[in-house]
Protein backbone atom coordinates (compact mmCIF):
# COMPACT_ATOMS: atom_id res chain seq x y z
CA UNK A 1 0.00 0.00 0.00
CA UNK A 2 1.45 3.47 -0.94
CA UNK A 3 1.83 5.91 1.85
CA UNK A 4 -0.03 9.02 0.99
CA UNK A 5 0.66 12.76 1.47
CA UNK A 6 -1.86 13.25 4.29
CA UNK A 7 -4.70 16.51 3.18
CA UNK A 8 -4.90 19.55 5.74
CA UNK A 9 -8.11 20.37 6.80
CA UNK A 10 -9.37 23.68 7.62
CA UNK A 11 -12.76 25.17 8.38
CA UNK A 12 -14.13 28.80 9.00
CA UNK A 13 -17.76 29.77 9.60
CA UNK A 14 -18.49 26.03 8.71
CA UNK A 15 -22.36 25.15 9.35
CA UNK A 16 -25.08 23.20 7.67
CA UNK A 17 -28.77 23.74 8.52
CA UNK A 18 -31.73 21.22 7.88
CA UNK A 19 -35.25 21.49 7.54
CA UNK A 20 -35.25 21.66 12.06
CA UNK A 21 -32.79 24.38 12.50
CA UNK A 22 -29.00 24.47 12.86
CA UNK A 23 -27.53 20.77 13.04
CA UNK A 24 -23.80 22.97 13.30
CA UNK A 25 -22.75 26.38 13.20
CA UNK A 26 -19.60 28.27 13.73
CA UNK A 27 -16.73 25.52 13.27
CA UNK A 28 -13.51 26.81 13.14
CA UNK A 29 -10.42 23.94 12.31
CA UNK A 30 -6.94 24.35 11.18
CA UNK A 31 -5.52 20.90 11.34
CA UNK A 32 -1.69 20.02 9.52
CA UNK A 33 -1.43 17.09 7.51
CA UNK A 34 -0.74 13.72 8.76
CA UNK A 35 -3.28 15.00 12.18
CA UNK A 36 -5.60 12.71 14.20
CA UNK A 37 -8.64 14.86 14.43
CA UNK A 38 -11.21 13.95 17.22
CA UNK A 39 -14.89 14.98 16.40
CA UNK A 40 -16.25 15.09 20.16
CA UNK A 41 -19.71 15.24 21.68
CA UNK A 42 -22.60 13.30 22.58
CA UNK A 43 -24.75 12.18 20.32
CA UNK A 44 -27.36 14.26 18.68
CA UNK A 45 -24.91 17.51 18.54
CA UNK A 46 -24.27 16.93 14.78
CA UNK A 47 -21.06 15.09 14.63
CA UNK A 48 -21.72 12.44 11.84
CA UNK A 49 -23.04 15.64 9.64
CA UNK A 50 -19.48 17.12 10.11
CA UNK A 51 -18.11 14.17 9.84
CA UNK A 52 -19.48 14.08 6.22
CA UNK A 53 -19.60 17.71 5.33
CA UNK A 54 -15.89 17.56 5.67
CA UNK A 55 -15.19 14.53 3.57
CA UNK A 56 -17.46 15.99 0.75
CA UNK A 57 -20.61 14.19 1.23
CA UNK A 58 -22.60 16.80 2.82
CA UNK A 59 -23.30 20.01 1.74
CA UNK A 60 -22.69 23.00 4.29
CA UNK A 61 -25.16 26.22 4.24
CA UNK A 62 -22.65 28.91 5.50
CA UNK A 63 -19.10 29.02 5.49
CA UNK A 64 -16.33 27.10 4.10
CA UNK A 65 -13.72 24.20 4.65
CA UNK A 66 -10.69 23.37 2.61
CA UNK A 67 -9.60 19.62 2.28
CA UNK A 68 -5.79 19.66 1.20
CA UNK A 69 -6.17 22.55 -1.74
CA UNK A 70 -9.98 21.80 -2.59
CA UNK A 71 -12.45 24.06 -1.22
CA UNK A 72 -15.96 23.46 -0.31
CA UNK A 73 -18.91 23.20 -1.26
CA UNK A 74 -17.55 23.99 -4.75
CA UNK A 75 -15.00 20.85 -4.96
CA UNK A 76 -17.61 18.24 -3.11
CA UNK A 77 -16.24 15.79 -5.94
CA UNK A 78 -12.55 16.24 -5.38
CA UNK A 79 -12.91 15.79 -1.98
CA UNK A 80 -14.67 12.91 -1.79
CA UNK A 81 -12.06 11.48 -4.42
CA UNK A 82 -9.14 11.83 -1.57
CA UNK A 83 -10.83 11.19 1.08
CA UNK A 84 -12.52 7.60 2.46
CA UNK A 85 -15.03 6.46 5.12
CA UNK A 86 -14.43 3.52 7.65
CA UNK A 87 -17.49 2.40 9.92
CA UNK A 88 -20.01 5.09 9.53
CA UNK A 89 -23.38 3.19 10.55
CA UNK A 90 -26.31 3.37 7.98
CA UNK A 91 -23.51 4.90 4.99
CA UNK A 92 -20.85 2.40 4.21
CA UNK A 93 -21.70 -0.66 6.52
CA UNK A 94 -20.10 -4.23 6.20
CA UNK A 95 -22.18 -6.59 4.07
CA UNK A 96 -22.98 -9.28 7.21
CA UNK A 97 -23.67 -12.02 4.13
CA UNK A 98 -19.73 -11.89 3.28
CA UNK A 99 -17.08 -13.57 4.60
CA UNK A 100 -13.92 -11.50 5.27
CA UNK A 101 -11.99 -12.58 2.53
CA UNK A 102 -14.80 -11.78 0.17
CA UNK A 103 -15.49 -8.51 1.69
CA UNK A 104 -11.76 -7.32 1.07
CA UNK A 105 -12.26 -8.64 -2.72
CA UNK A 106 -15.10 -6.79 -3.29
CA UNK A 107 -13.58 -3.19 -1.83
CA UNK A 108 -10.38 -4.26 -4.06
CA UNK A 109 -12.78 -4.52 -7.33
CA UNK A 110 -15.02 -1.63 -6.69
CA UNK A 111 -11.56 0.29 -6.17
CA UNK A 112 -10.25 -0.58 -8.66
CA UNK A 113 -13.17 -0.64 -11.45
CA UNK A 114 -14.29 2.87 -10.10
CA UNK A 115 -11.56 4.89 -8.92
CA UNK A 116 -8.42 2.91 -10.47
CA UNK A 117 -6.59 3.98 -13.48
CA UNK A 118 -8.12 2.41 -16.95
CA UNK A 119 -4.84 1.05 -17.86
CA UNK A 120 -5.00 -1.24 -14.61
CA UNK A 121 -7.93 -3.25 -15.96
CA UNK A 122 -5.89 -3.71 -19.69
CA UNK A 123 -3.51 -5.89 -17.70
CA UNK A 124 -3.05 -9.76 -17.48
CA UNK A 125 -5.34 -11.43 -15.40
CA UNK A 126 -2.71 -13.00 -13.43
CA UNK A 127 -0.74 -9.43 -12.72
CA UNK A 128 -4.57 -8.06 -11.34
CA UNK A 129 -4.49 -10.79 -8.91
CA UNK A 130 -1.35 -10.66 -8.14
CA UNK A 131 -1.83 -6.82 -7.40
CA UNK A 132 -4.85 -6.94 -5.56
CA UNK A 133 -3.40 -9.81 -3.12
CA UNK A 134 -0.40 -7.11 -2.48
CA UNK A 135 -2.79 -4.45 -1.48
CA UNK A 136 -4.90 -6.47 0.61
CA UNK A 137 -2.00 -7.85 2.46
CA UNK A 138 -0.53 -4.29 2.94
CA UNK A 139 -3.76 -2.67 4.33
CA UNK A 140 -4.56 -5.86 6.99
CA UNK A 141 -1.24 -5.32 8.14
CA UNK A 142 -1.28 -1.43 8.61
CA UNK A 143 -4.63 -2.22 10.36
CA UNK A 144 -3.87 -5.03 12.72
CA UNK A 145 -5.90 -7.69 10.99
CA UNK A 146 -4.57 -10.92 10.77
CA UNK A 147 -7.65 -13.65 8.92
CA UNK A 148 -5.62 -16.25 10.81
CA UNK A 149 -6.42 -15.56 13.71
CA UNK A 150 -10.49 -15.66 13.06
CA UNK A 151 -12.16 -18.13 13.91
CA UNK A 152 -13.00 -19.76 10.40
CA UNK A 153 -10.06 -17.60 9.58
CA UNK A 154 -10.57 -15.66 5.39
CA UNK A 155 -13.81 -17.42 5.97
CA UNK A 156 -14.87 -15.89 8.88
CA UNK A 157 -18.48 -14.61 8.05
CA UNK A 158 -18.53 -10.70 8.66
CA UNK A 159 -21.40 -10.89 11.32
CA UNK A 160 -19.16 -13.41 13.65
CA UNK A 161 -16.78 -10.75 13.95
CA UNK A 162 -16.31 -8.77 17.26
CA UNK A 163 -16.56 -4.85 17.29
CA UNK A 164 -12.84 -4.10 17.04
CA UNK A 165 -12.29 -6.86 14.66
CA UNK A 166 -15.37 -4.99 12.52
CA UNK A 167 -13.33 -1.82 13.03
CA UNK A 168 -10.47 -3.04 11.60
CA UNK A 169 -12.04 -4.35 8.57
CA UNK A 170 -13.76 -1.33 7.67
CA UNK A 171 -10.69 0.97 7.71
CA UNK A 172 -8.91 -2.10 5.86
CA UNK A 173 -11.23 -1.34 3.03
CA UNK A 174 -11.28 2.15 3.17
CA UNK A 175 -7.33 2.02 2.84
CA UNK A 176 -7.43 0.21 -0.34
CA UNK A 177 -7.95 3.18 -1.91
CA UNK A 178 -5.23 5.47 -0.71
CA UNK A 179 -6.82 8.05 0.70
CA UNK A 180 -5.52 11.62 1.77
CA UNK A 181 -8.18 11.71 4.32
CA UNK A 182 -9.39 8.79 6.68
CA UNK A 183 -13.10 9.78 8.13
CA UNK A 184 -14.85 6.72 10.82
CA UNK A 185 -17.46 7.28 13.36
CA UNK A 186 -18.67 5.53 16.42
CA UNK A 187 -15.07 4.96 17.56
CA UNK A 188 -15.73 4.06 20.82
CA UNK A 189 -19.29 2.62 20.43
CA UNK A 190 -19.65 -0.78 22.27
CA UNK A 191 -15.71 -1.07 23.41
CA UNK A 192 -14.05 -1.52 26.67
CA UNK A 193 -11.65 0.63 27.87
CA UNK A 194 -8.83 -1.65 26.73
CA UNK A 195 -10.00 -1.76 23.40
CA UNK A 196 -11.06 1.88 23.30
CA UNK A 197 -7.17 2.28 23.57
CA UNK A 198 -6.34 -0.22 21.21
CA UNK A 199 -8.33 1.91 18.64
CA UNK A 200 -6.80 4.94 19.43
CA UNK A 201 -3.47 3.53 19.06
CA UNK A 202 -4.22 2.01 15.54
CA UNK A 203 -5.89 5.71 14.36
CA UNK A 204 -2.63 7.05 15.50
CA UNK A 205 -0.27 4.66 13.79
CA UNK A 206 -2.44 5.49 10.63
CA UNK A 207 -2.15 8.96 11.11
CA UNK A 208 2.02 8.87 11.55
CA UNK A 209 2.28 6.93 8.38
CA UNK A 210 0.51 10.53 6.73
CA UNK A 211 -2.98 9.86 6.27
CA UNK A 212 -5.01 12.60 8.00
CA UNK A 213 -7.63 10.90 10.45
CA UNK A 214 -10.97 12.18 11.45
CA UNK A 215 -12.99 10.04 13.66
CA UNK A 216 -16.59 10.63 16.10
CA UNK A 217 -16.25 9.84 19.30
CA UNK A 218 -17.50 10.60 22.77
CA UNK A 219 -14.46 11.11 24.64
CA UNK A 220 -11.25 11.67 22.82
CA UNK A 221 -7.73 10.60 24.42
CA UNK A 222 -4.87 13.52 25.00
CA UNK A 223 -2.66 14.43 22.26
CA UNK A 224 -5.04 14.50 19.81
CA UNK A 225 -6.71 17.42 18.19
CA UNK A 226 -10.33 17.71 19.38
CA UNK A 227 -13.22 19.43 18.05
CA UNK A 228 -15.64 19.28 20.06
CA UNK A 229 -19.80 19.65 19.44
CA UNK A 230 -22.49 20.51 21.71
CA UNK A 231 -26.26 18.83 22.27
CA UNK A 232 -29.50 21.40 21.56
CA UNK A 233 -29.37 23.54 24.88
CA UNK A 234 -26.15 23.46 26.16
CA UNK A 235 -24.19 26.15 27.28
CA UNK A 236 -21.82 27.72 25.00
CA UNK A 237 -18.90 26.87 27.56
CA UNK A 238 -19.26 23.42 27.08
CA UNK A 239 -17.61 23.79 23.51
CA UNK A 240 -14.30 25.16 24.59
CA UNK A 241 -11.75 23.64 22.25
CA UNK A 242 -8.29 22.27 24.09
CA UNK A 243 -5.77 22.00 21.45
CA UNK A 244 -6.65 23.53 18.26
CA UNK A 245 -4.87 27.20 18.46
CA UNK A 246 -8.77 28.28 17.06
CA UNK A 247 -12.40 28.00 18.11
CA UNK A 248 -13.54 24.92 17.28
CA UNK A 249 -17.26 25.29 18.35
CA UNK A 250 -20.10 24.14 16.86
CA UNK A 251 -23.31 26.54 18.18
CA UNK A 252 -26.46 25.40 18.38
CA UNK A 253 -28.96 27.67 17.10
CA UNK A 254 -32.28 27.59 19.43
CA UNK A 255 -34.82 24.25 20.00
CA UNK A 256 -36.27 22.27 17.34
CA UNK A 257 -39.75 22.51 16.20
CA UNK A 258 -41.10 19.62 14.13
CA UNK A 259 -43.89 21.28 11.91
CA UNK A 260 -46.67 19.29 10.29
CA UNK A 261 -46.61 19.21 6.55
CA UNK A 262 -49.41 22.32 6.16
CA UNK A 263 -46.24 24.36 8.02
CA UNK A 264 -48.34 24.26 11.29
CA UNK A 265 -49.58 22.78 13.65
CA UNK A 266 -52.64 20.85 12.73
CA UNK A 267 -56.16 22.54 14.08
CA UNK A 268 -58.28 20.13 16.33
CA UNK A 269 -61.64 21.45 14.45
CA UNK A 270 -60.19 20.43 11.34
CA UNK A 271 -61.89 17.17 11.40
CA UNK A 272 -64.79 18.06 12.56
CA UNK A 273 -65.19 20.43 9.52
CA UNK A 274 -64.38 18.06 7.53
CA UNK A 275 -67.18 16.08 8.00
CA UNK A 276 -69.75 18.71 8.22
CA UNK A 277 -68.11 19.78 4.73
CA UNK A 278 -68.92 16.11 3.79
CA UNK A 279 -72.27 15.80 4.20
CA UNK A 280 -74.43 13.00 5.02
CA UNK A 281 -73.19 9.23 4.10
CA UNK A 282 -74.80 7.73 0.86
CA UNK A 283 -77.25 4.93 1.11
CA UNK A 284 -75.52 2.10 -0.20
CA UNK A 285 -77.44 -0.79 -0.92
CA UNK A 286 -76.01 -4.27 -1.59
CA UNK A 287 -77.21 -4.24 -5.08
CA UNK A 288 -74.58 -1.16 -5.71
CA UNK A 289 -76.90 1.44 -6.14
CA UNK A 290 -77.14 4.94 -3.76
CA UNK A 291 -80.69 5.75 -5.42
CA UNK A 292 -82.22 4.94 -2.30
CA UNK A 293 -84.43 1.72 -3.80
CA UNK A 294 -84.46 -1.87 -2.02
CA UNK A 295 -82.37 -5.15 -3.81
CA UNK A 296 -85.07 -5.57 -6.28
CA UNK A 297 -85.25 -4.05 -9.65
CA UNK A 298 -83.67 -0.42 -9.80
CA UNK A 299 -86.78 1.78 -9.68
CA UNK A 300 -89.50 -0.18 -8.44
CA UNK A 301 -90.54 -1.64 -4.74
CA UNK A 302 -91.22 -5.14 -4.70
CA UNK A 303 -94.74 -5.24 -5.85
CA UNK A 304 -93.36 -3.20 -9.24
CA UNK A 305 -94.41 0.67 -7.49
CA UNK A 306 -92.85 3.13 -6.04
CA UNK A 307 -91.36 2.38 -2.27
CA UNK A 308 -92.98 4.36 0.04
CA UNK A 309 -90.11 6.54 1.69
CA UNK A 310 -91.92 6.33 5.19
CA UNK A 311 -92.59 2.38 5.22
CA UNK A 312 -89.24 1.98 4.09
CA UNK A 313 -87.35 4.48 6.34
CA UNK A 314 -84.99 5.40 3.15
CA UNK A 315 -85.20 8.58 1.53
CA UNK A 316 -85.63 8.05 -2.54
CA UNK A 317 -83.01 10.04 -4.29
CA UNK A 318 -83.85 9.85 -7.96
CA UNK A 319 -81.04 9.68 -10.80
CA UNK A 320 -80.36 12.92 -12.99
CA UNK A 321 -82.38 12.89 -15.54
CA UNK A 322 -81.15 12.62 -19.11
CA UNK A 323 -82.16 13.48 -22.73
CA UNK A 324 -85.40 11.02 -23.13
CA UNK A 325 -85.37 9.46 -20.14
CA UNK A 326 -87.39 11.27 -16.98
CA UNK A 327 -85.74 11.90 -13.74
CA UNK A 328 -88.37 8.73 -12.28
CA UNK A 329 -85.59 6.29 -14.23
CA UNK A 330 -89.00 4.72 -16.23
CA UNK A 331 -88.72 4.78 -20.07
CA UNK A 332 -90.99 6.85 -21.66
CA UNK A 333 -93.53 5.55 -23.99
CA UNK A 334 -93.97 8.80 -26.70
CA UNK A 335 -90.63 9.42 -28.26
CA UNK A 336 -89.70 12.94 -28.47
CA UNK A 337 -87.62 14.97 -30.57
CA UNK A 338 -84.25 17.30 -29.27
CA UNK A 339 -86.55 20.24 -29.02
CA UNK A 340 -89.50 18.58 -27.08
CA UNK A 341 -89.80 17.59 -23.57
CA UNK A 342 -91.84 14.68 -22.23
CA UNK A 343 -94.24 17.72 -20.97
CA UNK A 344 -94.64 19.37 -24.47
CA UNK A 345 -94.87 15.62 -25.78
CA UNK A 346 -98.12 15.06 -23.63
CA UNK A 347 -99.97 18.56 -24.70
CA UNK A 348 -99.26 17.93 -27.85
CA UNK A 349 -101.13 14.59 -28.02
CA UNK A 350 -103.68 16.10 -26.10
CA UNK A 351 -104.65 18.73 -28.70
CA UNK A 352 -104.76 15.68 -31.45
CA UNK A 353 -107.28 13.77 -28.82
CA UNK A 354 -104.88 10.73 -29.24
CA UNK A 355 -103.96 11.40 -25.49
Amino acid sequence: MDSPHGAAVKAEAFGLKGPRGWVFRGVDLDAAPGSLIALEGPSGSGRTCLLLALTGRMKPTEGHAEIGRHRLPKKMAAVRRISALGPVPGVNDLDQALTVAEQLREGALLQRRYEGPVRALLRPRGERRASTEARIAAVLAAVGLDPATLPKGPRTSVRDLERLESVRLSLAVALLAGPRLLALDDLDLKLSDAERAEAWALLRSIADRGTTVLAVCSEAPEGVTVLRTVAPGAPAEAAAPTVPARPAVARDAGPKITWGLSGGPASPAAPAAADAAAGPAPDNDTDGTTDGTTDGEPGTGEDGGTPDASATGKTTVGKPATAGKPATGKQPTTKTTDDEDPKGADDALAETGRA
